[in-house]
């Protein structure tokens, strides 16, 4: 290490009020920075759900965590299949989502209007009858049957956990924005009134 970079790394840590210099200065945000600290969150939550509904899901918790995670990163039921490591669990990974009260505007997207299905659930038709009714397969009776449930469960709770899954990964990312602005305005703070072609 040569001198200017000494001087560097002395002149951080009086600004940072730290005894070392770490690689990402040890998790400097705290137990919000581990992404242990977030799986396990997302699955106490995961847990609760379960022990309150039927989920209908093959998948495990933790698969079920990279649902919630993937979901909310925006990826589709095909994208977070890949990313469980099996491009066929499209259909699986979209039954976890109902389970997990993550909805898509498509999942209402039927081949028959909701309010007449709603409407046999009503008269308590069995499925075979709601499908005649429909005019559809007994398969597609019982997938839609599943978002409606599932949809009436989230209004129920004013969608708890759809809130929770968001408050944990939003802390999550607020914390890792934090992280970088300290980084920075330390690093800022550190090189000011320095040259700017000090070599590592």
């Amino acid at each position: 290490m040569d001198k200017k970079t000494e001087e560097l790394r002395d002149i951080f840590m009086d600004v940072t009020d730290e005894e070392t210099v770490t690689e990402k200065q040890e998790e400097t945000h705290g137990s919000l920075s581990s992404e242990e600290k977030v799986d396990e969150q997302l699955r106490e939550v995961i847990e609760e759900m379960r022990g309150r509904y039927d989920f209908n899901t093959s998948l495990s918790d933790e698969e079920l965590v990279t649902v919630v995670r993937q979901f909310s990163a925006g990826n589709s039921d095909d994208e977070i299949a890949d990313e469980l490591g099996d491009g066929s669990l499209a259909e699986t990974v979209s039954r976890a989502r109902i389970d997990l009260h993550l909805f898509r505007e498509s999942d209402t997207d039927a081949p028959f209007e909701i309010a007449d299905l709603k409407d046999c659930l009503v008269d308590e038709m069995t499925v075979t009858d709601c499908a005649d009714r429909l005019d559809a397969s007994e398969s597609t009776v019982r997938r839609y049957q599943r978002i409606i449930k599932a949809k009436d469960e989230s209004r129920s709770v004013n969608q708890q956990y759809i809130n929770e899954f968001e408050n944990i990964l939003q802390d999550r990312e607020l914390s890792d924005r934090m992280t970088q602005e300290i980084q920075e305005d330390g690093l800022e703070d550190a090189t000011e009134g320095m040259e700017s072609n000090v070599s590592f």
